[in-house]
């Protein structure tokens, strides 16, 4: 059955201004578009950057997941913390704030001359990342009519999609080319460009005026770190030890008390009531199995190609550009549907191609096998994702008033970016339990189960985006 989305009238708090226009429009566009490009292109150029960086900062295989990890961990505690400091002091202004941040960042990146340092400047980059994803997309939604909002929802999908597709191409031109500290400095001359041409574009808009919710930014950070932290250092230190437990079951105890908190506080930082909505609760959990399923295997499988088949980066990069450049062709294509086929249509067939696709892999995933079987896997994956990134954001966005759009587009990335730093921590875990870096043969033998575990999750996410309802209203 077809789904209706009824997103409310756009909020009164949008600064007047003149209606957007085509060429207003493609402005518009731009400004939010590029900060989130080098965003969403900033993960998977490090990811395929790996094996380099290992070799040159005498990195671990705890090191490498936390030079990924850092950075969406923070991304993912600030989410709904500065959607609500954009509610008060203004989206536009925290946006360029945090453009700002994350150019100063990816320079200290580039700097870095130990492991602790790359990790504590991507802690860095992570928090302007947060005030860069959720606010791009509020600042889009704000600026364009009711009836060109999916189109342009659809858009910003593809310029996500975009950032996907060429980051593993960037990573190995720049690596191969120059050295891996560029593929930081890179986002510097983007950032300073940006700035004052976002500066200009974009309007003032506001949410309603709510106080911080600083214990939810605690419990809610602390939790998920721990949480993470367990799962990182069990299969070394073992799932028994008294740290690893500690860090399991000291994050549960916190996130319930996250949850106590955020029903009882008058300003919670994660508004519980949108998930009254079922639409919102399903397609937070649907974003969440993609992400964690998705991009825990491409954590690993970055590297197969380099440590097992001795490719260089930019071999690597071209080899998986079937799957990255899919999305940048197929998200758009995925807006334009939404509406006439309906969001859970497109949802349960890009999880469920997804999963086939990872399963695929793991099945002809050898030492030496030949580039040649991937290709199809690989497409499907791409396809898959082209069918999820769009229609996700929109069952999101059309599930909540305007008064909360900025919540809930936070509450969706910080979801997402926790799946990605779970995704990668248990399938990381699952690969070290069973091989290493020490020879091709290891490194497989890791490989396949964990990919394996990233098909379950996904499969899982298909199961789950049955149950999204046939008509989506505001919460």
């Amino acid at each position: 059955m077809t789904e209706t989305l009824e997103p409310a009238a756009s909020s009164p708090t949008v600064a007047p201004g003149k209606p957007v226009g085509g060429r207003m429009l493609a402005a518009v566009l731009a400004a939010v578009g590029i900060p989130m490009f080098m965003v969403t292109l900033d993960n998977l150029v490090v990811t395929f950057a790996l094996p380099v960086i290992r070799t040159e900062l005498g990195a671990s295989l705890t090191d490498l997941q936390w030079f990924v990890n850092a950075y969406t961990l923070a991304f993912a505690s600030l989410l709904l913390t500065v959607s609500a400091i954009g509610d008060r002091l203004g989206r536009r202004r925290i946006f360029l704030a945090g453009i700002a941040l994350f150019t100063v960042a990816s320079a200290a990146c580039a700097l870095s001359t130990e492991p602790w340092m790359l990790i504590a400047a991507r802690v860095v980059q992570g928090f302007g990342a947060a005030a860069v994803l959720p606010l791009s997309l509020t600042l889009l939604s704000a600026a364009v009519p009711e009836r060109m909002r999916n189109m342009a929802i659809g858009i910003w999908g593809g310029i996500a999609g975009l950032g996907v597709a060429v980051g593993p191409l960037v990573g190995g031109v720049v690596v191969d080319g120059l050295s891996w500290q560029w593929i930081f400095w890179l986002n510097v001359p983007i950032g300073l460009a940006v700035l004052p041409f976002a500066a200009r574009v974009l309007r003032e808009s506001y949410g309603g005026s709510r106080r911080l919710d600083l214990v939810g930014l605690v419990l809610s950070a602390s939790g998920v770190l721990a949480v993470v932290w367990g799962v990182i250092h069990g299969a070394d230190d073992g799932w028994t030890s008294v740290t690893v437990l500690s860090g399991l079951i000291g994050g549960a105890v916190l996130l319930a008390a996250l949850v106590a908190w955020e029903l009882k506080t008058p300003d919670p930082m994660l508004p519980l009531r949108l998930f009254r909505s079922r639409a919102f609760g399903i397609g937070n959990a649907t974003s969440f199995t993609f992400s964690a399923g998705v991009f825990g295997s491409i954590f690993l499988l970055a590297q197969y190609f380099q440590v097992v088949q001795g490719y260089s980066p930019l071999e690597s990069g071209l080899r998986t550009m079937p799957w990255t450049m899919a999305p940048m062709v197929v998200a758009p294509i995925a807006g334009l549907l939404v509406d006439r086929v309906g969001a859970r249509a497109l949802l349960v067939t890009g999880q469920l191609m997804l999963a086939v696709a990872l399963g695929w892999m793991a099945a002809i995933t050898t030492v030496d096998v030949d580039y040649g079987p991937f290709i199809g896997p690989f497409l499907l994956a791409g396809v898959g994702m082209g069918l999820i990134l769009t229609p996700s954001a929109t069952v999101v966005m059309a599930s909540a008033a305007p008064d909360d759009r900025a919540m809930a587009s936070g509450t969706n990335s910080t979801l997402r970016e926790v799946g990605i730093a779970m995704g990668v921590a248990v399938l990381a875990s699952i690969f070290a339990s069973r091989g290493s870096f020490l020879s091709p043969q290891a490194y497989v033998d890791g490989l396949v189960p964990a990919i394996w575990a990233g098909a379950a999750i996904v499969g899982a996410g298909a199961v789950i985006s049955l149950l999204l309802p046939s008509r989506i209203t505001p919460a």
